[in-house]
Parts: structure tokens; C-alpha cells; sequence
């Protein structure tokens, strides 16, 4: 390390003293021009490629895409997507209580405070200090002896008040760096907050579907159990006229007793869904109101999609994801940098005396200090080099999650595209089933009335229709599950 370093002070002046002093002051101004030059040469150098986004492979479209447009869904505010007032009021009271965010919430005021403080990274540290000290040395040491010749005492006292200074150029870009490592992670904790708003939405919304399924489910079930005592009371009747044996009366009650299982199973899940919701919420455990009926909710069976190269800023988790990579591509920055020499300048100034009463008399007891330090890393155990290393592999690592996770968003899209489609399909062909079904319970009574039927056939044609009702409600649900996956899937919520 080299230093460079010169000084005044209350010092008991001798001889050349007079010579000594211009000779400082002309060290004093070389060392000025000459940190400024060093400054101004190297205020410009940063070690480290700048960062830029890697090349990533994406389709022209989507897959399952109804039609190429630019325009996306994505950009819709979530207010304007789900216009039902309820489900609304729903989502605002989520975006206020929700614990996961608020968490998410406090992680951006932490990483705006480390944001404030990195923009300080570059500026000098300043510090006070005031100390006072008295010495008495023993009789018989050199000091005690050497303080009896200088001072006529054996008693030293020192006061001493200074503003000491700390100051790192930034020759290689270390701090810069670092600043902009800070500053891309937290723009990844505003992303990610984002994220967790947009999974939030999105869960809400499914949470209440899945309401509004299980009471339609319920409906389903209660309709059935009424069903289901006519069929018993009719085959009681004809097991009185002889008709049909105590095994049909059994079979009848049998399946009237899961239709009133079923409905139980039901009435326990909406409560059980209602405190999930609640905990959306931030609220505790209680009753969700809900107006609307499952098929009353409106669809959107055809959604725009816009291109995939618009998720890499639409999507909140995919930003979040960049912008860990950005974070990491500067802290391998900073790690190169720290493999060149540091320049630090110090220096103080302040008041020192070994009496108090001589303490802040001018000139005498003015001092100041000046130096600088360069210093070059030549053996460390190896930790330079291994923080280097471990900084490039955390790059690497951070370039393959990015490109993970945009290919995962695309999937999901093409995911959501399929289901939109294919669960219209599959909801025509199971409402058909049910109809069809509901025409064959009435025609299996009629002819089990006629004699032509068996109990059997009563009870079973039953009980498909019920299934079939229960499918088709479910059908109904996942079609509005899978419009809100399309929204989230796009990147849309956050707005």
C-alpha cells in the first residue's frame, strides 16, 4: 500500500520548522491535482459488460390462439374484467387485507430504504470525535522519564476534537455495481409484490366459483332428495299392492340416503370455502354473500392474447425474474472489481492540545491529516477468486430461471387457450346428457308405473341424471376457472 501524507498540529515547534511548512503546502496542492486528475481519468471506468436481456427463443403465437393480434386482455384492469359488483367488493377487500400482500408490500419499503442508502454508496464518509485522556506513567519507564525531561511533569494530559473523512473512488465501477444491483433488486420486490397480486385476483375469483358451483351442487343434490322420496313413496306403494319386494324398497331408500349424503358433504365444503375465502381476505372465519347463480355468470368465450414476446413485460413474475438476473450480472461486476487496487483517501482536522486550556487556541493548536491509499489484492486464501466464480454461476443460474420462466408462461397461456375451447365443447355435449338424462327418469316411471320397468331402472336412471347434473355444474365452473387463468396467465391483475 502507498501512501501519501502530511500534517499540522499543535506540535512544540523547533528549528526548521519555518522550512518545513511551505513545503508541505506545495505536497498538500500536488496531492490535490493530483487526485483530481486521477478522478477525472477514471470516474468513467466500470469493470463488467453492461447488462442486456438474453436472446430468448419465443413462437410468433400462441398456441390455441383464436387469431394473431397485438392487442392482449393483459392490459384490461381488473376492475373492467370482472364487472360482477360482488366479486369486486371481493377483490378490494383482498387487495387491502391480504397477508401475503402486505408482506410483499413491507419487502418494497425495505428495499426503498437499502434504494436510499445505496445512492449515498459513492459519497465520503464524515465522522466526529471528541476524546480526552490523562496518563501518568511510572517513575522508573522511559516515558515517565521522557515526560519529566520534555515537560517538567510526569502528568500528560490530551484533548483532542476532529472531523475525520473516508473517501473510496470508484475507479472500477465496485459501487456503481453495486448501486445497480441494489436498484434491480428492488425493482424485483415490485414485481414480485405484482405477482402476488395478480395470483390473488386470480385465487378470488376462483374462490368464488367455486361457491357459486357448490351451490349450484347443492341445488342439485336437495332436487334429488326430494326425487328420491317420491320414488320411495311410489315403491312403497307397490310393494303394498305386491308389485315389488322389500329389496326394491331398500334399493329406493338406499339411493335416496346418498342423495342426502351428498347434500351434507356439500353444505360442510361451502363453509369450508367460505373461511378459505375469508382468509383471502385477512378476515376471520365467516359467510361469503353471493347473489348469482353459477349459470348466470357471464363468460367470455373469446379472450385476445396479444403475441408471447409481450409477456416479457406484461407478466409480473417474468420482470421479477429479469430483474434478479440484472441483479445478478452486477454482483458479478462487483466481484471483478474487487480484484483491482483500491484507492481510499483519508484525512482529519481538528483541535489538539495537552491542556485543556490551550485546547481551541488558533493557530496552535489547528492539525490536519491528508493521505491516501492504494491498495492491490495479491493473496487472500483464494476468496476473491472464489466469490468471482460463485458470482458467474449465480449469473448463469439466474439467466436459466429467466428463460424457465418464460417458457412456463407461455405454456400456461397455450394451457388456458385449450381449456377455453375444449371446455365449451365438453359443456354442450354434458348439458345435452343431462337433459337426456332428466327425459329418461320420467319415461323409467312411467313404465315402472306400467309394470314394463324395473325398480332398477327408476333408481339408475336416477342416479346417472344426478351425476350428470353434478358434472355439467362442474363443467360450468372450470369454463370460468380457465378465463381468469387466460387473464393471469397474460399478466393480467396488477394494473
Amino acid at each position: 500500500m502507498t501512501h501519501i501524507r502530511f500534517s499540522r498540529g499543535s506540535h512544540r515547534p523547533t528549528a526548521l520548522a519555518p522550512f518545513r511548512r511551505p513545503a508541505i503546502v506545495r505536497a498538500g496542492k500536488h496531492l490535490y491535482w493530483g487526485l483530481l486528475f486521477l478522478i477525472t481519468i477514471f470516474s468513467g471506468c466500470k469493470v463488467g459488460q453492461n447488462y442486456q436481456r438474453p436472446q430468448v427463443s419465443l413462437p410468433a403465437e400462441f398456441r390455441g390462439a383464436a387469431k394473431m393480434d397485438s392487442v392482449t386482455v393483459a392490459r384490461v384492469p381488473w376492475r373492467e374484467f370482472f364487472q360482477h359488483t360482488e366479486l369486486q367488493q371481493l377483490i378490494d377487500r383482498a387487495l387491502v387485507g391480504n397477508f401475503d400482500l402486505q408482506i410483499a408490500i413491507k419487502r418494497i419499503e425495505e428495499s426503498q430504504a437499502t434504494l436510499r442508502q445505496a445512492r449515498y454508496t459513492l459519497s465520503p464518509t464524515v465522522q466526529a470525535q471528541v476524546t480526552a485522556s490523562t496518563v501518568t506513567p511510572s517513575k522508573n519507564s522511559l516515558n515517565g522519564l521522557s515526560l519529566e525531561n520534555f515537560i517538567g511533569s510526569r502528568h500528560l494530559e490530551d484533548y483532542n476534537a476532529n472531523l475525520g473523512l473516508s473517501w473510496e473512488l470508484d475507479i472500477w465501477g465496485k459501487l456503481r455495481r453495486q448501486n445497480e444491483a441494489t436498484r434491480a433488486t428492488y425493482l424485483q420486490t415490485e414485481e414480485a409484490a405484482k405477482a402476488v397480486q395478480t395470483q390473488l385476483i386470480a385465487n378470488v375469483a376462483r374462490g368464488y366459483f367455486t361457491l357459486l358451483l357448490l351451490d349450484a351442487q347443492l341445488d342439485i343434490a336437495r332436487r334429488n332428495l326430494v326425487l328420491g322420496d317420491s320414488i320411495v313413496q311410489l315403491v312403497g306403494l307397490q310393494k303394498e299392492a305386491g308389485e315389488v319386494t322389500q329389496l326394491a324398497v331398500e334399493q329406493a331408500q338406499a339411493q335416496r340416503q346418498m342423495a342426502a349424503l351428498i347434500r351434507s358433504q356439500l353444505e360442510q365444503a361451502i363453509v369450508i370455502q367460505e373461511n378459505g375465502l375469508r382468509q383471502l381476505l385477512g378476515d376471520m372465519p365467516d359467510s361469503i354473500p353471493r347473489s348469482t347463480r353459477l349459470e348466470a355468470f357471464p363468460l367470455a368465450d373469446t379472450l385476445l392474447t396479444g403475441v408471447p414476446v409481450q409477456l416479457l413485460s406484461n407478466r409480473p413474475d417474468v420482470r421479477a425474474s429479469e430483474m434478479n438476473l440484472a441483479a445478478a450480472h452486477a454482483q458479478m461486476g462487483v466481484a471483478q472489481a474487487s480484484m483491482y487496487p483500491a484507492f481510499v483517501i483519508t484525512g482529519s482536522s481538528g483541535f489538539n492540545a495537552f491542556r485543556a486550556g490551550n485546547w481551541f487556541l488558533l493557530p496552535s493548536s489547528l492539525f490536519y491529516t491528508v493521505g491516501g491509499g492504494l491498495t492491490q489484492p495479491i493473496f487472500g486464501r483464494r476468496q476473491l477468486k472464489t466469490q468471482l466464480e460463485i458470482a458467474r454461476v449465480r449469473q448463469e443460474q439466474a439467466a436459466i430461471q429467466f428463460r424457465q420462466v418464460v417458457t412456463n408462461s407461455v405454456r400456461e397461456v397455450s394451457d388456458a387457450l385449450v381449456g377455453v375451447q375444449k371446455l365449451k365443447e365438453q359443456e354442450q355435449v354434458a348439458a345435452l346428457r343431462v337433459s337426456t338424462l332428466k327425459g329418461a327418469i320420467t319415461n323409467a316411471k312411467l313404465l315402472f308405473n306400467s309394470g314394463m320397468a324395473t325398480y332398477l331402472e327408476v333408481i339408475t336412471a336416477q342416479s346417472n341424471a344426478l351425476g350428470a347434473e353434478l358434472t355439467l355444474a362442474e363443467i360450468r365452473q372450470q369454463r370460468l376457472n380457465v378465463m381468469v387463468d387466460v387473464y393471469r396467465a397474460l399478466g393480467g391483475g396488477w394494473q
